[in-house]
C-alpha cells in the first residue's frame, strides 16, 4: 500500500484534488482498480492534513451476475459507507439501442447516474479508477479515431453539477495495481461486461503492449508528451 500511496499522493497533490472538508463519492465497480482506489483513499483519509469524507457508489447495470452483496462487503472490510444504484444500462445499451459499440454511450450514462448520485449525497467531488494505462489508451484511440490529441483531465470541474471529477491513480500502471492486488490477496469482483476483452480500448491495450517491445520508454515518452502540451490540464 506505501507504493500505492505514493503514486496517490503526487497525483493527488500536483493537482490540488483534494481540500478540507471534501465530501468524495468513489465509482466502485467492483474490478482491481476501483478497489485500489478507496483502499487507496481510506489509507490515505487516515493521515492526510486535510480532512475529507467519502463513500462507495456502485451503478448496478441491470446484469443478472452482478454482485451487490460483494460490493457491500468490500466495502464494510474497508470501512467506507457504500450505496448501489440500480439502473436500466443494460436494457438501454444492449436490448433498446443494440449498440455495436457500446462502450461510449455506456460511459456517459454511468456518469450522469454518479453525478445525479454525487448530488444527492451531497458529495462535492467524484474520483474513479482510471490508472496509467487508461491514459494512454485513450491518448491513442483518440488521436487514431477522433484525429485529435487528448486523454482525459487530472481533474476537471463539471459546471452542470458543480462537481470535481479527480483520478487520484494516474500515475499509477496497471501492472502495479495487479501486483498490489496479488501480493495482498484482495478479492475482485469479475468483470460484467459482455464486451470485456473485445473492445476498441483492448486494442490499444494490445497495440501499446507491442510497440514496449521495440521502444522500452514508450510509457514515459507518451506521458512526457502529453505533458509538456499542456493537454487537458496535464502539466510537467
Amino acid at each position: 500500500m506505501q507504493r500505492i500511496l505514493s503514486y496517490m499522493r503526487k497525483a493527488i497533490e500536483k493537482y490540488n484534488m483534494i481540500e478540507e472538508g471534501d465530501k468524495i463519492l468513489i465509482g466502485l465497480s467492483g474490478g482491481k482498480d476501483s478497489i485500489t482506489l478507496a483502499m487507496g483513499l481510506k489509507a490515505l483519509q487516515r493521515f492526510y492534513p486535510k480532512k475529507f469524507d467519502m463513500i462507495c457508489a456502485s451503478i448496478n447495470p441491470g446484469f443478472d451476475f452482478f454482485d451487490s452483496d460483494f460490493l457491500k462487503s468490500t466495502c464494510e472490510k474497508i470501512g467506507i459507507p457504500f450505496i448501489e444504484e440500480k439502473s436500466h444500462i443494460k436494457e438501454i445499451v444492449f436490448d433498446i439501442r443494440n449498440e455495436k459499440n457500446p462502450c461510449s454511450l455506456c460511459a456517459n450514462l454511468r456518469r450522469g447516474i454518479l453525478n445525479s448520485v454525487a448530488q444527492r449525497e451531497g458529495c462535492n467531488k467524484i474520483a474513479l479508477g482510471h490508472n496509467e494505462d487508461d491514459v494512454l489508451e485513450t491518448f491513442f484511440l483518440n488521436l487514431l479515431y477522433a484525429g485529435n490529441l487528448n486523454t482525459f483531465a487530472p481533474i476537471s470541474y463539471m459546471d452542470r453539477s458543480k462537481i470535481t471529477l479527480i483520478r487520484p491513480m494516474i500515475y499509477i500502471s496497471e501492472k502495479e495495481i495487479r501486483k498490489f492486488i496479488k501480493r495482498n490477496n484482495i478479492e475482485v469482483m469479475p468483470k460484467v461486461c459482455p464486451m470485456d476483452g473485445v473492445s476498441k480500448r483492448e486494442d490499444m491495450k494490445k497495440m501499446i503492449i507491442n510497440f514496449e517491445k521495440e521502444i522500452p520508454t514508450i510509457r514515459a515518452n507518451i506521458t512526457g508528451a502529453i505533458k509538456r502540451a499542456n493537454i487537458n490540464g496535464w502539466k510537467e
